[in-house]
């Protein structure tokens, strides 16, 4: 089964700021829990652009995982996509969109379709999945707004629902 996991809220900052924010790699050990102890892979200064592939470690109860995404969709400042190539998930493709509000900030969209590994054990392994990704989307609302000057969501809370 797919699962679509959507996040849609409104920050402070200028849509230049929020590409640059969320177009630079060294940002995401920021923007994840550190339960993760989420590390990149990599050396030195990282350019993301439209073909990158990024390399990263995280742990996940305990166990560390690598992890590869590929930006398969580069439009700066509206978007991009970056899908895993190598990682925990059967699936995971990842759209980012920025689009300037009428307040004078940024309204950003996160959608993630995803599928987990293991086919025999997926609906039983996904409750604990789900939940793990609500507190990693939820902590990233929060220290996004904290870098881009606040944070207004526009959807309750981060949304996972079943793709059929």
């Amino acid at each position: 089964m797919y699962y679509e996991l959507t996040d849609h809220f409104e920050v402070a900052a200028s849509i230049d700021e929020a590409w640059k924010f969320f177009s630079t790699a060294e940002n995401l050990p920021l923007i994840t829990p550190p339960w993760l102890h989420f590390t990149i892979a990599m050396s030195g200064p990282i350019t993301i652009e439209l073909d990158s592939n990024l390399d990263y470690t995280i742990r996940w109860m305990g166990v560390p995982i690598k992890w590869r995404t590929k930006i398969i969709d580069w439009s700066p400042p509206r978007q991009f996509i970056d899908l895993q190539t190598r990682g925990p998930y059967a699936l995971w493709h990842h759209l980012h969109r920025f689009e300037p509000a009428k307040s004078g900030g940024v309204i950003c969209w996160d959608r993630v379709i995803y599928q987990l590994p293991m086919f025999g054990i997926r609906r039983v392994v996904h409750p604990i999945v789900r939940k793990q990704l609500m507190e990693i989307f939820r902590f990233r609302r929060e220290v996004i707004g904290k870098h881009l000057g606040g944070l207004k969501p526009l959807q309750p809370d981060v949304r996972i629902m079943p793709l059929n």
